[in-house]
């Protein structure tokens, strides 16, 4: 019985081996997971209603997190039932080749647990998705760029769309427009009791920069498109 059973793992794992490294194959570039994943590139995504918004900004996250290393599901801080469960939701006709990536539970960062917490704690709409999104958001902002660039976004519209949509009650207390990671903090600290600034006003502050400054430029899909075309085009 043992030795059957042994047979059957190695021929399980021999089975999952060619999906794997077909799941690998096309994670280069995150343009073309988000092709594969939605059918189109994320320049012409069509976001007019909630349910397409919100397959955008999941096939946008994973995307981005793919193009990285390690298992996908840790990239976006999901467990791997999480993951498995997500892209059976939204991406059916890929989800197999994705379950693959996904492997075990991903390290507990207490600072992203913060920030996760602090998202659930202010959800505005039912079901999974605020939950998965919650952890999602909160794990991509540990990665050091803008955090809509972080989470694969087009522009900083798009998360703020997400964060209304999704977080509507923190969001709003972003009255001034302070770019979304700091505001995070910013809250976490008021929560706590403490004080993230040193001086008493905003537009005193050396690191008024820092926490308002500009956040435009190029997406990171769309500048890893125009590699490829360049490269393709025999453009260096």
């Amino acid at each position: 019985m043992i030795g059957a059973a042994k047979q059957e793992a190695g021929v399980a794992s021999a089975a999952k081996l060619p999906l794997r490294v077909a799941a690998s194959g096309f994670a280069s570039s995150p343009a073309i997971v988000y092709r594969a994943l939605t059918g189109g590139l994320p320049a012409d995504a069509l976001i007019d209603d909630d349910h397409a918004f919100d397959r955008h900004v999941l096939a946008s996250i994973l995307s981005a997190a793919m193009a990285e290393p390690g298992p996908i599901n840790a990239r976006c801080g999901l467990g791997a039932d999480d993951f498995v469960a997500l892209v059976t939701s939204f991406f059916p006709h890929i989800s197999v080749l994705l379950s693959v990536l996904a492997s075990g539970e991903p390290d507990v960062d207490e600072e992203a647990a913060m920030v996760r917490d602090l998202l659930l704690a202010h959800r505005s709409t039912p079901g999974e998705v605020g939950r998965w999104l919650a952890t999602m958001v909160a794990r991509r902002a540990m990665e050091p760029d803008h955090l809509w660039e972080d989470l694969g976004l087009r522009d900083r519209t798009e998360l703020t769309r997400l964060l209304m949509r999704h977080f509507g009650p923190l969001a709003r207390d972003n009255t001034r427009n302070m770019r979304w990671k700091r505001f995070f903090y910013r809250k976490l600290c008021e929560d706590d009791g403490m004080v993230m600034c040193s001086a008493p006003v905003c537009s005193q502050c050396n690191d008024f920069a820092e926490c308002f400054g500009d956040e435009s430029g190029e997406s990171r899909m769309a500048g890893r498109r125009r590699e490829i075309e360049q490269r393709a085009a025999g453009v260096s």
